[in-house]
């Protein structure tokens, strides 16, 4: 992972506003248990492009998995309204079946 993980920061660093080279960044140290830094680089992409519907996915279950469940209902609330307004139903269904999954 270490020089995949360098490339993506040096990625990522030369071209700030490129909301991809956050989205790979993120899902690279998310795979490598680096989830702190991981979560704020998918924040990055989604203050980037709050219509990166993917994002919500992801970011929701990187909450998760840091135990951080009310924050990730939220990220899964947003992503609904994303997807609903983006008219993207295959998103929309995998984020309400993982916000349904964490309902009280």
């Amino acid at each position: 992972m270490g020089d995949r993980l360098e490339t993506l920061r040096s990625l990522a660093a030369a071209h700030p506003r490129d909301v991809f080279a956050h989205y790979a960044l993120a899902m690279e140290l998310a795979g490598g248990g680096q989830l702190e830094e991981a979560l704020a680089e998918f924040r990055q992409v989604l203050s980037l492009d709050p219509d990166y519907s993917v994002a919500y996915f992801q970011t929701g279950q990187l909450l998760e998995r840091l135990g951080r469940a009310e924050e990730a209902r939220q990220v899964y609330r947003q992503g609904v309204e994303v997807t609903s307004r983006l008219r993207q139903r295959h998103a929309q269904d995998q984020l309400e079946d993982a916000l349904a999954r964490l309902v009280p």
